[in-house]
């Protein structure tokens, strides 16, 4: 048994971050054709500055699409509807640069294989209920609890930005005790640091960190620099797809490079990691491994995965290279075939791009399900 002890910190980001709020529009306007035009082809990129919003990329879809619109309304459902925040959805520039997709990755497409090459990593763990890793949970959590006290006017002098970070100690595998909490959170100037510790920790940390995880005292750190009034693109420029691990599962695991935002399901980036989570997933919750992750590589314009591979760290109650089997013979790892199962074509994107794609119990997020369980135990003879 391995008994030692060692530390893992994750982050998170409100859905006001730069780089959040571009992942956001990406998903936004990919939903946006998803709902008219399923069959859609959608490579889009954002990125924000100051006053600035570029949208760029590759669209190939029968429907129109109104950036400009999309680009707006989800500004302003994120909480920039002010100029004074330096970056307002009824002011900001909104500029265009979107062409067809390249004829040479269509056919590919078309013929139903990959969007592209690459490798795509899913991993989950029993440390948890949602068979996640405990640091990247609790930073979820710490951020979305901070948006809700914005959102709800409990804490009315927040701002749309803000930041988490978790530090967990671990035994023998296991997660112990939370050693730090960090917090960053955009506030009006007029506004104490003494009162955005006392308030933050008493209405965000308090109710997200479980007491049995608590050490007396929690360390927490509050903005830093001692104050955070500006922020979002005002104070950095944000871009699609800069905040990969913590889309996923916080640093724990290891990751193929690719993100997800902005891209429709024939990327095998996006749908090829959430069938990877959702093989990961049910092996665990089958009880065939404490923690497992799976690999699948692909090659542009191929059916057929490039590689498959499962590591269960020691924790496997079968051999890997059974493991591996059972998948390959059980689950269908063409593009079309994780479309299908997950069903990946609906306008369903926008939800993830904030908060995790992993780890989330709501009926979009269809990679979650356990439905493979009894499954996996048969093919496995237990």
């Amino acid at each position: 048994m391995n008994n030692s002890v060692y530390t893992l910190t994750s982050e998170s980001v409100t859905e006001g971050h730069p780089d959040k709020i571009c992942d956001q529009v990406s998903d936004a306007v990919l939903d946006y054709i998803m709902r008219d035009d399923p069959l859609g082809r959608v490579a889009v990129e954002t990125l924000v500055t100051t006053g600035t919003c570029l949208v760029a990329g590759e669209i190939t879809t029968d429907t129109y699409v109104p950036v400009e619109e999309v680009v707006r309304e989800t500004v302003r459902e994120i909480g920039y509807t002010r100029a004074k925040y330096g970056f307002d959805c009824d002011t900001i520039g909104v500029l265009t640069a979107i062409h067809e997709q390249s004829r040479e990755i269509s056919q590919g497409v078309d013929s139903g294989g990959a969007g592209d090459q690459g490798m795509m990593i899913g991993y989950a763990t029993n440390e948890t209920a949602e068979y996640m890793p405990m640091p990247i949970m609790l930073a979820h959590k710490l951020c979305q609890r901070l948006a809700q006290v914005r959102k709800t006017d409990q804490l009315d002098y927040l701002r749309p930005d803000g930041k988490s970070q978790v530090t967990v100690r671990y035994q023998a595998d296991r997660p112990v005790v939370v050693t730090k909490v960090l917090l960053a959170a955009q506030h009006r100037p007029d506004v104490s640091l003494e009162q955005i510790r006392a308030d933050l920790i008493e209405t965000v940390v308090m109710p997200v960190i479980p007491s049995e995880l608590q050490p007396d005292p929690l360390d927490v750190m509050v903005n830093g620099t001692g104050s955070f009034t500006v922020g979002g693109p005002q104070a950095d420029t944000g871009v699609t797809g800069r905040k990969t691990i913590v889309d996923t599962y916080g640093g724990v695991g290891r990751h193929g490079g690719g993100c997800f935002s902005g891209k429709d399901p024939t990327k095998v980036d996006r749908s090829a990691s959430y069938m990877a989570r959702y093989i990961a997933k049910n092996i665990v919750a089958a009880g065939l491994a404490d923690r497992c992750e799976v690999h699948i590589a692909y090659a542009i314009g191929q059916v057929e995965p490039f590689s498959l591979a499962v590591f269960t760290f020691g924790t496997g109650k079968i051999p890997e290279p059974q493991l591996e089997k059972i998948v390959g013979d059980n689950f269908d790892l063409s593009p079309a075939g994780i479309i299908q199962h997950l069903d990946l074509r609906r306008p369903i994107y926008k939800k993830t791009a904030c908060y995790g794609h992993f780890g989330r119990n709501e009926p979009e997020f269809t990679w979650e399900r356990l439905d493979a369980v009894d499954m996996l135990r048969e093919a496995a003879g237990l």
